[in-house]
């Protein structure tokens, strides 16, 4: 996929859709208000009552089955793709609660997936200075939450740096890597969907892991590089991405399949489905391949879906980011009171129909380590401030009249820039900043000497 048309891609999830579900519907019921006897006594008046709300909130506490794919970028089919290289998640769309602007934290997956199982930023992190980055047991992890409220927490995964120490596995009771891996810090060089699903199936068919409430997640790779043609692919092309669309569509068959079988168990009807990636993927937008390195839309922006058994299907235009999925998952879970620990907010209500509120500015990171330089993002309306370093560069975007990032505005338009820049400067002061741990040197040449954990 060449350049301009992933712009245009970008542009049409950023305006296609609406906020509006079929029928939208207010937080509350309205009141009745007082009636007449006569009125109460009639036929047409019963004839004429309305039906009951739908539901704003889930009718009882939910399990979670969260599905992250690696690599897996915003311009999909049910976003406007035109090549249909994911048939399974394009009908679970089609059923789900899409956001249509959805958002990672930052730009790949060890800093990614810290930062949505702690619902911080990963600056505000205990972390190392690694690339491939080790996380801190003073960190609270939401699993931790459902872990002490008695739910079962299950993790799966298909590559090992989830395999390798790196305290990931943190509030889970159980976790497990695809068998026959080895870990390669370049690419991936294994071929693993069709394993996650088995594995996936085993876990949830396990009646210890599900005769009560659950949380389950399942991190698929194959979108990732190493990209390999399939031959339970149609045939896509030779190019980069002809070949990462095979692989998408590979992932795809399998995740159909586990749904397919999700929906014979018993704990199908209680049980909502989260679809997301821990960060998109280049294809020479600005120079670029693969991930990381960079906080570009192209990078950042990932498909977030809720697929929930008591909701309207429905799409949403606001901004929604990683930062929220945390709190999100604990309130469909039964968790009424959010730790002050999150910094996001839970977006159950919206996800029942109550109209979807801007959350503004959204704040996108790659916080420094030994490989990656640091970069901040912020995005307030149609623009975008993307900060390097402490502000030695400063680039602006107007998103909506250019999607793809390509021209700078900071010398064309000075006051917006001043604009943002305060703004940056006000959201990101409310962040608090944590140095890295583990003597790792930096990519600016300073040592990783920070704590692991509140002083005391």
């Amino acid at each position: 996929m060449n350049l301009r048309r992933s712009i245009a891609a970008l542009s049409l999830l950023a305006t296609t859709g609406c906020d509006d579900a079929p029928i939208k519907q207010p937080n509350q019921p309205p009141s009745s208000g007082p009636t007449s006897a006569a009125a109460e006594s009639t036929p047409s008046a019963s004839a004429s009552a309305q039906p009951a709300p739908p539901p704003t909130r889930p009718a009882e506490p939910l399990n979670v089955l969260l599905i992250s794919i690696d690599s897996m970028r915003a311009d999909m089919p049910w976003a406007g793709y035109e090549r249909k290289i994911a048939p399974n998640l394009t009908k679970l769309a089609g059923e789900s609660v899409v956001y249509e602007r959805g958002y990672s934290v930052s730009s790949y997956t060890a800093k990614s997936v810290g930062a949505l199982l702690t619902g911080r930023y990963p600056s505000a992190i205990y972390r190392d200075g690694y690339f491939f980055t080790g996380y801190a047991k003073s960190n609270l992890f939401f699993t931790e939450v459902l872990q002490k409220r008695g739910a079962r927490t299950i993790g799966g995964h298909a590559h090992m740096y989830f395999g390798r120490g790196k305290n990931l596995d943190q509030g889970f009771d159980v976790w497990k890597t695809v068998p026959g891996i080895s870990f390669n810090s370049q690419t991936d060089e294994h071929v693993t969907s069709d394993k996650m699903t088995v594995m996936a199936k085993e876990l949830l068919g396990d009646p210890a892991n599900t005769k009560g409430q659950f949380f389950a997640w399942f991190h698929y790779m194959d979108p990732h590089d190493q990209y390999v043609k399939h031959k339970e692919s149609p045939d896509f092309g030779k190019k980069n991405r002809d070949r990462y669309d095979s692989e998408m569509f590979y992932t795809d068959l399998h995740i159909g399949k586990l749904l397919d079988w999700a929906k014979t168990q018993a704990w199908w009807k209680k049980t909502a489905v989260v679809v997301t990636a821990d960060h998109g993927e280049a294809f020479g937008e600005h120079k670029m391949w693969k991930h990381a390195f960079e906080i570009w839309e192209v990078l950042t922006r990932v498909p977030i879906m809720f697929r929930l058994p008591d909701a309207k299907a429905r799409r949403i235009k606001e901004r929604r980011s990683h930062i929220d999925l945390g709190p999100t998952i604990l309130d469909l879970m039964g968790v009424k009171t959010i730790p002050e620990a999150f910094m996001g907010k839970t977006m159950v209500p919206e996800l029942y129909g109550k109209p979807a509120e801007p959350r503004e500015p959204l704040l996108l990171e790659l916080a420094e380590d030994s490989h990656n330089p640091p970069r901040r993002a912020l995005i307030q309306g149609d623009y975008k401030l993307i900060v390097y370093g402490k502000g030695w560069k400063r680039m602006l975007f107007n998103l909506k009249t250019d999607p793809g990032e390509e021209k700078d505005l900071s010398k064309d338009e000075p006051e917006k820039l001043e604009e943002m820049k305060k703004l940056f400067e006000e959201s990101w002061s409310k962040v608090p900043s944590v140095e890295p741990y583990g003597g790792a040197k930096l990519k600016g040449g300073k040592s990783a000497n920070g704590p692991r954990g509140p002083k005391q």
